[in-house]
């Protein structure tokens, strides 16, 4: 299960269970994630589990009832949610809560159907039925259901058929047999319903002699077991699926009628295959029901050659209703597992994958029986062999040939250029996926691997190059998986290999993360430095005024005059002025389905205007089949980190300025310039903390990370989108503005800085001091001061909960030398204390470092 889909899976049982506050969804998924196991039901752990859901439950047999109907039809997960049902009858607080919270959504949906404007009513009649005529509208109703139910129930089903297949693939149309197949039904093998009286008269049997009756009964047997109706045993009609039933001459003799009753279940079952292979043999229902269909007629062209055997026999004078009754023992038990399996298929409504899984199931329940297992065994084989041939075409070239949608992987028309376009497009993920109930169980292990196998030779065929797997062979079902698993394992590692070599040798995929990382992570110091100078007053205007034909023109200037000239990909740099600034951002990103989300995607209006420093980050184009890799997503994590980095070096900047101003304060009086003293004290320390900042983010997270993604580029496909995705996601939860309150904090810091530069370079321009701007110092120092202590405070307890140890680094390189811990002991001796004890922390202002 993915991740969006537990995020979806989540936020619906928790709507549907009417939470409100609490933790939220994060927590729940976090938690979700990080105890996923594969859960294997066994046949013991499902017994258990029904017989102690049975003896909890006000109504066992009811529920036993219910769970054999799932069975019969072949539900897949019905095991694993008795299961689960099961776990929660042992949770008392739990199922406390269920019970309450059903209660609860009860009267809520009373509420609002009392309070509802809308009423219905049932019309009033004052007419009524005479009790003949109920009994004859019932005879008429009987009648109609008797006669229609035949080919209504067919028709309609072959219509939903039609109708999914024609939403699924508009493309490609089913083909129809023509209506005489239908209309003649002396052609389906199967007893015909005769609607007409019968007139011919027919002696009773009771008057006939012991041997008469004997040989008269052969005769009709060999006629029923063929689907022909007899003199004196003839076939019931039939309302809907049920098995067939047979009327008996009341006369016959008590010991022979015995004897044919025991016959008979071979007339039913013989019954019930004709009509299932008929059926499945219709183009609706799919190539393994054809399979299945044209195994089970072999059997029965089989069965016939003995039918015709014992007809000459019979003809012969050598045929007695004890000699049949012997020779047909070995045909009633296969012919019994033939209709148990049609009825289960069409119970179940098996196509594709849920054939195969019930076959496969059959098979091996039969273990002890080597017969019958043979039987399912040969039924397997052949039913299996269209669906593993879909199968070789997917996991050999890539290629979905499933005209009848039966293949455990769907195809869904998607633009792979939208990968470029939208953040939450999932193209990797949706254009391909499993469908669950078309796995066959023998291959559920393996349908991860199944799937990535033709994804990845898809995206090489996508790209121009034909591909095929040259250790292809035969997929063949067998009862020993090992056998069909190792053709897929090869499959799979020569299809990543493929792709791999692909991305890394054609597509230079290495060298294009190494061009994203000269300029997402700032790995071209001289290009930055180039751009700043060049871009420094255009950015400061507000984003609406600035032009972006200009900032393109500089940064192509900024790209010619550095060494990032030599970058092939220089020309895919383009320039994106977002519309909003990063925490919007961030938030944006990290919030699923929150009122908190809610605000952000429609802020208030006056906290739209940005400048164009807080606005501005790079985009880059990649095309085709390496946005794959560095899809939207994982541009937006790189836009993000960038952005942070790029305000932190534009105060660093700002900072510096302010350091040069030093330099002209020397020139002028003791008197004059000590009025500049505390302003140059808190630059210094804020001009520590952005160069330690930066330090940390570029040397302790983002080379090691990326060192380490560099070395395991080499391993296969699915771990290199990993391993993209791990390092970005990695880099922006390491550095200390990882969570929502650590980013307002740090955006006050910056703010804060930058703030502070301006009003220091305005004072020396002029070089004067005033009360007001000693004040104003003061401020700034001790708002610094307070967000500086919180940050700290913060990465202390993130440290210690979330076992982060690299934010001791960060915390050692701001508090070099213990300026800042006598008051972070005191905050966390505060935070130890009752809450009833906890007095207020003062903050006065800090000396100088």
């Amino acid at each position: 299960m993915s991740e969006f889909r537990i995020h979806h899976d989540v936020n619906e049982l928790l709507s549907l269970l009417r939470v409100r506050g609490g933790d939220g969804a994060e927590v729940y998924i976090d938690l979700l994630q990080k105890n996923r196991t594969p859960y294997i039901t066994t046949t013991v752990s499902a017994h258990s589990a029904k017989v102690k859901i049975a003896e909890f439950s006000r109504t066992p047999e009811e529920f036993l009832k219910k769970y054999d109907e799932l069975k019969s039809k072949n539900v897949r997960n019905s095991d694993p949610l008795v299961y689960l049902l099961s776990k929660l009858t042992e949770d008392k607080e739990t199922l406390q809560y269920l019970q309450q919270n059903a209660k609860d959504r009860a009267e809520h949906s009373a509420s609002v159907l009392a309070n509802s404007s809308t009423t219905f009513s049932l019309p009033s009649t004052t007419t009524k039925l005479s009790v003949q005529e109920l009994e004859e509208l019932r005879k008429q109703l009987g009648s109609v259901t008797t006669g229609s139910n035949s080919q209504q129930p067919l028709e309609v089903v072959r219509k939903m058929l039609r109708d999914k297949h024609s939403k699924r693939n508009p493309g490609q149309i089913i083909p129809q047999f023509p209506l005489w197949v239908y209309e003649r039904t002396a052609l389906l093998g199967d007893f015909i319903t005769s609607h007409s009286p019968i007139t011919e008269t027919v002696v009773s049997i009771g008057t006939m002699t012991l041997t008469t009756q004997e040989q008269i009964i052969v005769e009709d047997l060999l006629y029923v077991l063929i689907g022909v109706d007899g003199k004196y045993i003839t076939a019931n009609s039939l309302m809907g699926r049920q098995n067939r039933l047979f009327a008996v001459d009341p006369t016959l003799d008590m010991s022979i009628k015995e004897l044919v009753n025991r016959i008979l279940p071979l007339a039913a079952s013989y019954s019930s295959v004709t009509r299932f292979i008929e059926e499945k043999s219709l183009f609706e229902y799919g190539q393994v029901n054809h399979a299945l269909a044209a195994a089970m007629r072999a059997l029965v062209k089989e069965y016939m050659i003995l039918v015709t055997q014992l007809e000459h026999l019979q003809r012969q004078g050598l045929l007695s209703l004890q000699k049949l009754w012997f020779y047909i023992q070995p045909t009633i038990r296969t012919m019994e597992i033939l209709a148990s399996i049609a009825t289960s298929v069409e119970k179940g409504d098996c196509m594709g994958g849920s054939t195969l899984s019930l076959l496969h199931d059959r098979t091996f329940n039969y273990t002890g029986d080597s017969q019958a297992q043979e039987l399912c065994l040969y039924l397997t084989k052949a039913a299996s062999v269209p669906y593993f041939e879909i199968l070789e075409k997917w996991i050999y070239r890539g290629i979905i040939q499933d005209p009848y949608s039966e293949f455990m992987v769907e195809e869904h028309e998607l633009q792979k250029e939208k990968i470029q376009e939208d953040y939450n497009d999932k193209y990797w993920d949706r254009r391909y996926t499993i469908i669950q109930h078309r796995i066959p169980s023998f291959l559920q292990k393996m349908a991860d691997k199944i799937l990535s196998t033709g994804k990845y030779l898809n995206v090489v065929r996508e790209c121009g190059r034909d591909v095929t797997c040259p250790d292809a062979k035969e997929v063949i079902y067998t009862l020993k998986e090992r056998a069909y698993v190792e053709q897929i394992e090869k499959a799979y590692n020569y299809a990543s290999k493929v792709l791999l070599d692909f991305l890394m040798k054609e597509k230079e995929l290495l060298e294009r993360l190494r061009s994203i990382k000269h300029y997402f992570l700032m790995d071209q110091g001289d290009f930055f430095v180039h751009f700043m100078d060049l871009t420094e007053n255009e950015l400061k205007k507000p984003v609406d005024d600035i032009i972006a034909t200009r900032l393109e023109a500089l940064l192509e200037l900024a790209l010619r005059m550095s060494t990032a000239n030599t970058d092939p990909f220089k020309d895919d740099l383009k320039i994106n002025l977002m519309p909003h600034d990063l925490i919007t951002q961030l938030l944006r990103v990290l919030a699923i389905e929150t009122n908190q989300e809610k605000t952000i995607i429609h802020p208030d209006p006056t906290e739209i205007a940005l400048s164009g420093l807080e606005a501005f980050s790079f985009d880059y184009v990649v095309k085709w089949p390496l946005s794959l890799i560095i899809n939207r997503k994982a541009l937006t994590r790189y836009q993000m980190l960038f952005r942070h980095m790029f305000y932190c070096k534009h105060v660093e900047r700002q900072l510096c300025n302010v350091w040069i101003g030093n330099k002209v304060a020397r020139q002028y009086s003791l008197h004059s310039a000590k009025w500049f003293a505390a302003a140059f004290t808190l630059r210094q320390r804020m001009l520590n903390f952005v160069q330690n900042i930066q330090y940390y983010m570029m040397f302790e997270v983002m080379e090691p990370t990326w060192h380490i993604m560099e070395n395991n580029l080499k391993s296969t496909f699915t771990q290199n989108i990993k391993i993209d995705s791990e390092m970005t996601h990695g880099t922006m939860k390491k550095p200390p503005t990882q969570s929502e309150c650590t980013e307002e904090t740090e955006k006050k810091r910056i703010s804060n800085k930058v703030t502070m530069s301006e009003n220091v370079a305005e004072r020396i321009d002029v070089l004067h001091s005033t009360s007001g701007f000693d004040s104003t110092i003061n401020t700034f120092d001790n708002n610094f001061s307070s967000n500086l202590l919180d940050l700290l405070d913060k990465l202390s307890i993130s440290s210690t909960n979330d076992c982060e140890h690299s934010m001791i680094n960060i915390i050692y390189r701001l508090d070099f030398n213990g300026f800042y811990t006598e008051r972070l002991e005191r905050m966390s001796a505060e935070r130890s204390k009752p809450q009833g004890q906890q007095g207020t922390v003062s903050r006065a202002p800090l000396s100088a470092q």
